[in-house]
């Protein structure tokens, strides 16, 4: 038997024993479920008493007791008079008073009978309660909790309005022509169908795998739930790759299993970029119902996330109970600014294909929150209060911690258009603010982003940075005073630089810092920092430098880096990151990130494909990898904005 829910009593909340106990304790706090709910019938006889004790008052007529225009709640079924007003007006048709006074005494009797049967019937089903033994008891309560929840399973998902799918185009095929080329792309498709019967086989439902220990795996940013991770990262890879069975698996554990009423605290922004982003993506490109329905489900379970003073969501949600924290290293309970930063995308879609303008206005909340805030140097620094509204610690960041803020103020413009102008702009001067203070070349001529901490240049790159490249190319188009060239150019060197951090390793693998001071550049100093976790960065970039300038070289870099991974990532039971890049024996850390096949995979995948396979005029890729389609929404205007978009 599942163990009942625990049950209110007097603003407590009192806890059950297990049921194997022997006897009923006497102390308060450990009374049986049985106790409870006896005490709680008679709590309600005792509440129709008192009730029912209002009408059994002596009649006053100083006193009328409808005077207050209550009576349809209270007694719905019966009528006014004809011609009267109200009950406690004045009668006015004339001769017909005393006919309505009597038959007004004769619904309130009748309204007295009706409350004191109900009465007698409560104070005999209690009677009967108190007679049942505690196993009658719990059979009865757990009868009862079955029912309600078939119910609830019959009620089913409320339906979402019919929205117009945006066009979608080049969701597959993408057949590079050139024969080696082509040979390339089927190897990261083998690599992906490794990956994926690897996980399908030793971790299917857990939300990664230990390839190495072939058994499931999980991190805290999915709490202690088997959400299935890696099916949700991957579907939107397979489908383009066209491992359309694997697809259809995936879908059927989706349909079967995939249950967010879990007693489980997880991250928002993992949450929001892999689950949303994901189960979004495969409804575009899939045109298949479940997708969506699940992406809103589970978005109605992070909106407690933003329950705060300020509007800046918690890090952390409890997809039950919907109470919300930070994490506990974040600079004094801080929000940090790529978690908060980047729901933009997803959430815009969400208000799109739900009508709800909820999601929209959260996320131009904080838009319109963070442009009111005074910026040191017009640098965001990573760290924010979501009780008082101020900064953290002045630590800024294009790597960790910040990322993704910037890329999704780029992307929310491309998304819509073009027409989010406003987006474009703050992106903007926060490259601007980010060249000036946090771009640099070191004495080799290598152009590094560096991070900016308290007033200080650490002159320290991360692979997450790395991204960067894909981002300042993809913003060249549009960028003020025709430096389209300049952030192309900018983008070139930012690959250049990432691809020497790989070719400057033993194994061909970026680590996952690197300094440029003290004679060393671009190689990692610290232990921790030697280590490459199947990150999809640096490929992120060569794909979208290849897609803008189709110089061979980024191809070139691209299969590098697969070869690297299917020779020293690769184990019998999938893919593992390696401790130590610069070591010729590595040893594994032994997981299987969800990421590795949503992005790393993806980005090699398209690398090696043509153009016309998810083409950037149509498509915009969240920090994921997952696709969603450009919104023209020039003639529409989304819930709760203000004008046309």
């Amino acid at each position: 038997m599942t163990t009942p829910a625990l049950l209110p009593l007097s603003g407590r909340r009192i806890p059950t024993l297990s049921p194997g106990a022997a006897s009923f304790p006497h102390h308060r706090a450990t009374l049986r479920l049985s106790e409870k709910f006896i005490l709680l019938l008679i709590l309600s006889a005792f509440i129709t008493l008192c009730f029912g004790a209002f009408f059994f008052l002596p009649d006053n007529s100083k006193h009328k007791r409808f005077d207050l225009g209550l009576e349809d709640v209270l007694i719905p079924h019966i009528e006014a008079p004809k011609g009267a007003k109200h009950p406690g007006g004045q009668v006015v048709i004339h001769g017909q008073g005393d006919h309505d006074e009597h038959r007004h005494r004769e619904e309130e009797e009748s309204l007295r009978d009706k409350i004191r049967a109900d009465h007698e019937r409560a104070l005999q089903e209690a009677k009967e309660k108190l007679s049942k033994s505690r196993d009658e008891l719990r059979a009865e309560i757990q009868t009862e909790k079955s029912k309600v929840l078939e119910d609830l399973k019959k009620e089913g998902p409320k339906p979402l309005p019919p929205v117009p799918m945006p066009k979608v185009v080049g969701v597959n095929d993408g057949d590079p022509g050139e024969p080696d080329i082509k040979e390339k792309r089927d190897k990261i498709r083998e690599m992906m169908k490794h990956a994926w019967d690897s996980y399908r086989q030793y971790g299917w439902g857990h939300n990664e795998l230990k390839p190495l220990a072939k058994k499931g795996h999980s991190t805290n940013i999915f709490g202690n739930s088997q959400m299935g991770a890696t099916i949700v990262d991957a579907l939107d890879s397979l489908y383009m790759m066209g491992l359309h069975d694997e697809f259809k698996d995936g879908q059927e554990w989706i349909e079967q299993n995939l249950d967010f009423s879990v007693n489980a605290e997880v991250s928002v922004f993992e949450v929001n970029i892999r689950f949303i982003g994901g189960l979004l993506a495969a409804y575009y490109l899939s045109g298949q119902e479940v997708f969506k329905v699940k992406a809103v489900q589970l978005a109605e379970k992070l909106l407690p996330a933003f329950n705060t003073p300020t509007g800046i969501p918690w890090a952390m949600v409890n997809l039950k109970s919907g109470v919300g924290r930070n994490w506990g290293w974040a600079s004094a309970g801080s929000s940090i600014l790529a978690e908060f930063g980047t729901l933009h995308m997803e959430f815009v879609h969400l208000t799109y294909l739900t009508g709800n303008p909820a999601y929209y206005q959260k996320v131009m909340h904080i838009r319109k929150l963070l442009a009111k805030m005074d910026r040191p140097n017009g640098l965001y620094p990573n760290y924010l209060n979501p009780r008082t509204g101020r900064w953290g610690q002045h630590h800024t960041s294009v790597g960790g911690l910040g990322d993704s803020f910037y890329e999704y103020l780029l992307k929310a413009w491309l998304m819509s258009d073009k027409t989010d102008t406003e987006a474009r702009k703050t992106y903007d001067d926060a490259i601007e603010a980010i060249e000036r203070h946090l771009i640099r070349k070191s004495n080799g001529g290598l152009t590094f982003i560096g991070e900016w901490k308290n007033g200080h240049l650490e002159r320290k790159m991360g692979h997450l940075t790395c991204f960067a490249g894909g981002m300042f190319a993809l913003g060249a188009d549009g960028s003020p005073d025709d430096k389209a060239g300049h952030y192309l150019q900018l983008g070139a060197e930012i690959a250049h630089t990432c691809h020497e951090s790989y070719d400057r390793t033993v194994l061909k693998l970026g680590p996952e810092a690197f300094k440029f001071d003290s004679g060393l550049e671009a190689v990692a100093v610290r232990q921790n920092e030697k280590y490459y976790i199947l990150r999809p960065e640096v490929i992120e970039t060569y794909w979208y430098m290849w897609r803008f300038t189709h110089d061979p070289k980024y191809r070139q870099w691209g299969w590098e880096a697969a070869q690297a991974i299917d020779k020293y990532c690769r184990v019998s039971g999938g893919f593992s990151g390696v401790k130590d890049v610069y070591s010729s024996n590595p040893t594994y850390d032994d997981v299987q990130q969800s990421f590795f096949l949503a992005e790393t995979l993806k980005y090699l995948y398209l690398l090696f494909s043509s153009d016309d396979l998810m083409p950037l005029e149509s498509w915009v890729f969240n920090t994921e990898a997952h696709p969603l389609p450009v919104l023209h929404l020039a003639n529409l205007t989304l819930p709760g904005s203000q004008g046309q978009r």
